[in-house]
């Protein structure tokens, strides 16, 4: 796994956005796609690998029901978004 520095992660608009859908409650991954691909016009397995990117570095969490993907905020990577932030307050 590749660690990339927080502000990489959020310093893309299509994850930032991701992010916003997710800040409002738990989302199918074919929700997010539907909403990201309208929005930015790129294909689900772009959509994928920015999920996937929020997942590995601690954004974003993801359960399985059934065959649905379920994506929820996760909160390590917004805490190391704070710890940086703190420096400056």
């Amino acid at each position: 796994m590749l660690v990339v520095h927080v502000f990489d992660v959020l310093g893309d608009p299509v994850r930032r956005r991701i992010l916003e859908l997710l800040a409002d409650g738990e989302q199918t991954s074919g929700a997010v796609t539907e909403v990201v691909r309208r929005e930015f016009g790129i294909s689900q397995p772009a959509v994928s690998q920015h999920l996937r990117v929020l997942r590995e570095n601690g954004f974003a969490r993801v359960r399985a029901k059934g065959t649905r993907r379920l994506y929820a905020v996760d909160d390590p990577g917004l805490r190391e978004v704070d710890e940086w932030l703190d420096r400056f307050r």
